[in-house]
């Protein structure tokens, strides 16, 4: 069963044509990655998901729902949780007044399981959010998003500017979520690391998905987990 369904989208900033006709899933308890250079339309396609930049053509569905046209309120109502790059976070506000912003639906995931997940963040819960590490604001924005409770967690990012040991916690818990019974989307430049805990994967370039497949299947073709950073669509083309 599929929680999520992007059928041909195509998204434009302004006249510029971002996406050209975008189509992947998003399985029930299953982490899928999104990975691709920088600029091939990978945030954009995140964007188009969750209605911050809406698609002027095709279609999404998310746990069944046509939520094509949806305002990003419905769809976080919906139980996605959406953890953009950069993290932003309330820089004045204290850890613990930022676990206070999301509006929390029902559910295991409290301020306190979410202290118990990221105990960096319980010893620094009076600190505010800018005197937080680059690791820390990322615990901190995942953490958000985790009370409300989400059947579908969506990740821009998440390693983005952090310490090798930082990257490693921050997929330890993206695995977990899975665990958790929690849907993953998750967009990534580590491509080794993300692979190592994918079920599946698509790659973009150009605004168009060039492969789609088992993540396991793409991390065992070596010559193009290293050509990944240069992937075009010629290059990811398959043989007749």
């Amino acid at each position: 069963m599929s929680t999520l369904v992007a059928d041909g989208l195509h998204t434009y900033y302004g006249k510029s044509h971002i996406l050209h006709g975008v189509s992947l899933e998003v399985a029930e308890g299953k982490i899928t990655t999104l990975l691709g250079r920088n600029g091939a339309g990978k945030t954009t396609t995140l964007r188009s998901l969750v209605g911050l930049t809406p698609s002027r053509e095709g279609k999404v569905t998310i746990f069944g729902r046509d939520t094509t046209r949806w305002p990003t309120f419905r769809v976080a109502a919906l139980g996605v949780g959406y953890v953009p790059e950069g993290r932003k976070i309330f820089p004045n506000l204290t850890v613990d007044d930022n676990l206070k912003v999301p509006l929390q639906r029902p559910g295991p995931w409290t301020a306190a399981r979410v202290y118990e997940l990221f105990p960096r963040l319980a010893e620094r819960k009076e600190n505010r959010g800018r005197q937080l590490s680059g690791g820390e604001q990322e615990m901190l924005s995942i953490g958000r998003a985790l009370l409300l409770n989400p059947k579908l967690l969506i990740l821009d990012e998440p390693s983005q500017g952090l310490a090798p040991l930082i990257v490693r916690e921050v997929f330890r818990v993206v695995a977990r979520m899975r665990d958790e019974g929690i849907s993953v989307l998750l967009v990534e430049q580590n491509v080794r690391m993300s692979l190592e805990i994918s079920d599946q994967v698509y790659v973009l370039d150009d605004g168009k998905v060039v492969h789609s497949g088992s993540a396991a299947e793409l991390a065992a073709d070596e010559e193009r987990v290293r050509a990944m950073a240069g992937a075009s669509a010629e290059e990811w083309t398959l043989p007749e």
